[in-house]
Order: structure tokens, then C-alpha cells, then sequence
């Protein structure tokens, strides 16, 4: 049952009973995992992948289950999380920029110049 590293069997216990941190191959066999999940929620303009959940795994199978299979269900949830919150501030900036960007254009029209 836990042959794979980065499965839920025991051998991702050391002889203490803790868990032993991923090696590099299965972080970066994670972040495959976590990429290909990711592209096909966006093929599909599926944002959050907790809160459309349901619609995720109908759309992507195979991707959240290779997902789920090479990350800890901790990443899993931190990396969906993520998205989403990486998501909101991208869009926070653009909405400030603009903001920023009309205000410039205002005061120039009133006769302000920059220095």
C-alpha cells in the first residue's frame, strides 16, 4: 500500500512516528501535479477549486486526482486557497492602478503637473 513516497502509507513515517518532509522529486512531482490541476480549471474559468468542487472533478478528474495523489492533502488545500487569494490581489492591484491612473488624468486636466 505505501510503496510511493508521496502516498498515505506508512512509509512516510520515520521510526519516531513523525512524518518524513517530501524529497525534492515529490515536491516538484506536486507542483506537476498542482500545474496541470490548475490549467485545466482554467480551460474550464473554474476559479476556486474548493468552492466549485463538485464542478472541478466533473470537468478535471484526472488532473485533481493526480493532484490529490502526489500532494498532502494540507498542500492540496493551501495551493487552492492560494489561487484564489492570488487571484484577489492581482485584481486589487489592477482595480488601484487604474484607480491611480484616472486620478493622474483628472488632475492634469485641472492643471496639476507632475514634477
Amino acid at each position: 500500500m505505501g510503496w510511493l513516497p508521496w502516498s498515505s502509507g506508512d512509509s512516510n513515517k520515520a521510526s519516531d512516528g513523525g512524518r518524513i518532509a517530501p524529497d525534492r522529486t515529490s515536491r516538484a512531482r506536486c507542483w506537476e501535479g498542482r500545474d496541470a490541476f490548475f490549467s485545466c480549471l482554467d480551460r474550464n474559468d473554474i476559479l476556486d477549486g474548493i468552492k466549485d468542487d463538485k464542478e472541478a472533478r466533473r470537468k478535471c478528474a484526472k488532473e485533481v486526482q493526480e493532484f490529490e495523489a502526489a500532494c498532502s492533502q494540507t498542500w492540496v488545500k493551501y495551493f487552492k486557497e492560494k489561487r484564489v487569494m492570488e487571484y484577489n490581489r492581482d485584481k486589487t492591484i489592477e482595480r488601484i492602478k487604474k484607480e491611480d491612473a484616472d486620478k493622474m488624468k483628472e488632475l492634469k486636466t485641472q492643471g496639476w503637473k507632475s514634477s
